[in-house]
């Protein structure tokens, strides 16, 4: 539709169509974007970013050793940060939410550069009251008996939650985006560790769904620590999740939505019965 406008607008100028992006919302959007040694996708990324037209850009540059920094600053408009130091994906995003102002916040990581277009249903969906946005990825995934570790600990956590709808969609992957409700009741902090950012983002009864459906599984960049099974990534975002389901745990309890209503505790002397008999997520 925004293509359509874009094309009979122009024309009825007579002027050449511009290769914009136009935003299906009157709420400003920032587009963050988490880079380190991506001096071979920034470019384009950044490129993308421009066509989409945001009103706030952040490129959070960390640890890098090649020319990120001086790509991003060549051909993006934004705001470039560089920290010597890796900080991590999650720690860049958090960095970026900290500053921005925007209505509308979308993440993005250096090394995928995704198409504008592709980012509208993220906007569109947080611009019509969802607060977290999230990447359907669950689609590209193999059958469940093929998966990865990763991916069944994702699925699990959402049944976990009492959102099987979710499937195997997690804060983990981007595209994501998030409203500034959603970054208001998180706080910047609590995106450092994307799974316990949307625990907490089901208890505090924020809107979360998957709108929009880009592969990045297929385009991920392969580095050496995120091959193999049980490599450091996988680990890392294993053990992520397990904070998450501590999390729920502790303000849930521990059978979290799996109900207990078989046994009855208190005869022996437990203090679990209550608990077992009360799950607001069934």
């Amino acid at each position: 539709m925004a293509a359509g406008y874009l094309r009979g607008f122009f024309s009825a100028k007579r002027r050449k169509v511009p290769d914009w992006v136009l935003l299906p919302t009157d709420r400003s959007v920032a587009v963050i974007v988490s880079a380190r040694n991506e001096e071979r996708t920034i470019g384009a990324l950044a490129d993308q970013l421009s066509r989409l037209g945001a009103d706030e850009t952040y490129v959070v540059v960390n640890g890098s050793t090649d020319r990120t920094f001086l790509r991003a600053r060549e051909r993006s408009s934004g705001v470039v940060l560089s920290y010597p130091e890796a900080l991590g994906h999650d720690v860049g995003r958090a960095v970026g939410a900290k500053l921005a102002e925007a209505d509308i916040l979308v993440f993005l990581d250096g090394d995928i550069p995704v198409k504008a277009e592709d980012l509208v249903p993220f906007i569109y969906a947080v611009s019509e009251g969802m607060d977290v946005a999230l990447n359907n990825i669950t689609p590209y995934l193999a059958g469940l008996e093929r998966r990865d570790p990763v991916s069944h600990i994702k699925q699990f956590l959402n049944l976990s939650l009492g959102r099987p709808d979710l499937a195997a969609n997690s804060m983990t992957a981007v595209p994501h985006a998030l409203s500034r409700k959603a970054v208001d009741t998180l706080g910047p902090q609590a995106l450092m560790v994307p799974p316990k950012a949307q625990a907490l983002a089901v208890f505090k009864g924020l809107r979360i769904g998957a709108p929009g459906q880009v592969n990045v599984i297929r385009s991920n960049r392969r580095r050496r620590n995120n091959l193999g099974p049980g490599n450091p990534v996988a680990k890392l975002i294993i053990g992520d999740h397990v904070e998450a389901l501590k999390l729920a745990g502790d303000l849930e309890g521990e059978r979290l939505a799996f109900a207990d209503h078989m046994r009855k505790r208190s005869l022996t002397g437990s203090e679990t019965d209550a608990n077992d008999e009360h799950h607001p997520h069934e």
